[in-house]
């Protein structure tokens, strides 16, 4: 690829996950009891804004990308709403926190803000693989190294929250100290209470900012015009992704990803309070879950060679089980060093599985239909496999939490590590793909369709 397109994709990438990486992470305890004060229904309504969205991208969209409007200015829009509502979501967190106790606005405001992010922001993931894809020679090859650049935007996001986090009134001035000890004490100090709770909103603004600055960004990405529909069968983008679930492998890759999806999404559900029991400081929290993200940078350099080396089956064989291995470790061997390295392991369940997904729909799917295949996948990845887990997940802690409030991790994680079990072995028996995709049959131009 050129150098100067292979820099605007990957900087379009980088982008597109710094927002997501600021500020999902603490959502999960940021939207509880122990920030906000919100009631069950209410975090359970801010959980699910952004699955909900992926639904509705699928039939919405993604087909106006498709067929109505330029990937590349739709992007640019999208960001723009979506990070306007984002900063007003941590304007709202970060006033509510001035004082020791929280004086939180209305729900319904800090609900408008995120249900309006997320409906802006989650289709412009469909988007993004849309401009890669059309604008590289190679998916197989060159996807990786440009998507792994969305895992460097993630981890950056991150690792800065060590030390906006950190209690720097426990901080001895560097003078005194000498360097060595300064910072070690800093890594070691972290907030608490209504100070953790206002730093952790910079999240959200920071999320807010890049927003704008990718919305400006996106109008100079390369050109990537919709495609209009050739027949009145295809006008709908959606409706011909969807049709191409009839074929076998299609059908149970759809299956696995649904799993697949709710075991992912149960990392971030369980991962932030499970890391705190543990023995983890609430300001490395957020780094230690990023430790995947280092791992999956190498997996995605290396993806193009494993793809060819191994094929589609065995390469998403072994992202789904380090999903399996991972929660095992956690159920197992509940130790803070362990339970930090393990998410190396990240890196291959996203690399393998989640990256494999997209280069393959890309490459078995109706180019005319592009976004709109890339969203029926998110419609798994993003939308009904959280929804899934934010029920299912939530509920079985409830069951494994006793009267003095602890919950059971052993047992408990035990599920999703099993669940990744089950996916494996559908992949290992039941998914064959062919090792290129069959050409459809040109449809006439000259006549009406039937």
């Amino acid at each position: 690829m050129r150098s100067t397109l292979l820099f605007k994709l990957s900087a379009m990438m980088f982008l597109e996950f710094f927002i997501w990486g600021c500020w999902l992470p603490p959502s999960f305890g940021f939207f509880g009891e122990g920030a906000l004060g919100f009631g069950p229904w209410e975090r359970y309504a801010l959980n699910i804004a952004f699955p909900v969205s992926a639904i509705l991208a699928m039939f919405f969209s993604n087909q106006f990308v498709d067929r109505n409007f330029s990937a590349e200015k739709f992007l640019a829009f999208s960001h723009l709403v979506g990070g306007l509502a984002m900063l007003g979501f941590g304007y709202l967190a970060w006033t509510a926190f001035q004082t020791t106790e929280p004086q939180v606005p209305s729900y319904w405001l800090f609900f408008a803000c995120m249900a309006i992010h997320c409906l802006f922001y989650v289709p412009t993931i469909s988007v993004t693989n849309t401009i890669a894809f059309a604008n590289i020679e190679d998916a197989q090859r060159d996807f990786g190294l440009v998507r792994l650049w969305g895992t460097i935007g993630w981890i950056a996001a991150s690792w800065p929250f060590i030390f906006i986090l950190a209690d720097w009134s426990k901080v001895p001035p560097l003078a005194d100290v000498g360097f060595v000890n300064w910072l070690g004490t800093a890594l070691g100090s972290s907030l608490e209470g209504s100070a953790l709770n206002q730093g952790k909103s910079w999240a959200f603004l920071t999320a807010g900012i890049a927003s704008l600055v990718l919305a400006a960004f996106s109008l100079t990405l390369p050109h990537t015009p919709p495609k209009p529909a050739v027949t009145s069968e295809s006008s709908l983008a959606w409706l011909e992704a969807m049709r191409h679930l009839k074929k076998p492998f299609l059908f149970v890759l759809f299956i696995v990803t649904f799993i697949d999806a709710t075991v992912h999404d149960g990392f971030f559900f369980y991962a932030f309070t499970y890391l705190g029991t543990v023995g983890v400081p609430s300001n490395w929290i957020q780094p230690a879950m990023s430790v995947g993200q280092i791992a999956e940078i190498v997996t995605m350099a290396m993806l193009g060679m494993v793809l060819k080396k191994l094929g589609w089956r065995t390469t998403m064989i072994i992202g789904v089980l380090g999903h399996t291995v991972r929660f095992a470790v956690f159920a197992l061997y509940p130790d803070p060093i362990a339970a930090v390295a393990v998410n190396i392991l990240h890196g291959i369940c996203y690399a393998f599985f989640f990256a494999t997904l997209y280069i393959l729909v890309d490459e078995f799917f109706p180019k005319d239909a592009r976004t709109s295949a890339q969203g029926l996948f998110n419609f798994l990845v993003l939308g009904a496999g959280p929804l899934a887990s934010r029920l299912v997940w939530e509920k079985l802690q409830i069951y494994y939490t006793n009267a003095e409030g602890v919950i059971n991790y052993r047992e408990l994680l035990l599920y999703p590590s099993g669940a990744a079990l089950v996916a494996a072995l559908l992949l290992a028996f039941f998914f064959h793909p062919p090792k290129k995709p069959i050409e459809e049959e040109p449809v006439p131009t000259d006549i009406a369709a039937p």
